[in-house]
């Protein structure tokens, strides 16, 4: 990935760090603005936010941004593709922002306080809802992880015609997962502790 990037701006009383990369895609002066502006739309509700990584791809006529906010250990993560980069921004944005609104209380409460800005409101729960049935597991599945490398494991992914698999991985002994991801390629989870 080339046309590294990286900005700081101020934030109130802090500085945010953005780092912008592109790919297949020059990193325009008035491209950075425009995506530190969008960003300042997210950053706005948290007190501390970690080291922002926004990367731009142009792909076979697409506009994809890749938007990773880091807030107090946990990941916001927004991804959107169009025909325009802007457009892409707006509406990673757009759906950043529905996150935050969606998961705002379930956030606070996790995160008990402290990680939002004042000005941020947190609607009470509706009386006729749990607050649970949203995350409610309805199944739980326990198999055997095979030692296998992460080729054998995009194999196996694919003769289950599932979208992810679960593997131990049997050059690092940890468990592992590899995904289909929405270009068909595959993408590999390793944890990280």
């Amino acid at each position: 990935m080339g046309n590294n990037t990286y900005m700081t701006q101020e934030r109130g009383c802090g500085i945010m760090a953005i780092i912008v990369r592109g790919k297949n895609i020059e990193i325009t002066p008035a491209l950075k603005d425009y995506v530190g502006k969008r960003i300042g739309k997210v950053t706005k509700y948290f007190e501390d936010i970690g080291e922002i990584t926004v990367i731009l791809t142009v792909e076979k006529g697409r506009h994809i941004v890749e938007v990773t906010v880091p807030v107090h250990g946990m990941l916001l993560r927004g991804e959107e593709a169009t025909t325009d980069m802007y457009t892409s921004i707006d509406l990673v944005i757009e759906k950043l922002e529905k996150q935050i609104e969606k998961y705002k209380t379930k956030l606070a409460r996790k995160l008990r306080g402290g990680i939002f800005k004042g000005d941020l409101v947190v609607a009470p729960e509706r009386d006729n809802v749990d607050s649970t049935e949203e995350f409610a597991l309805v199944k739980t599945k326990r198999f055997a992880v095979k030692p296998m490398d992460a080729e054998e494991a995009v194999m196996q992914m694919n003769l289950i015609n599932h979208d992810f698999y679960v593997f131990s991985n049997a050059d690092t002994e940890e468990v592992n997962v590899v995904y289909r991801r929405k270009d068909g390629r595959y993408g590999l989870i390793e944890p990280e502790f």
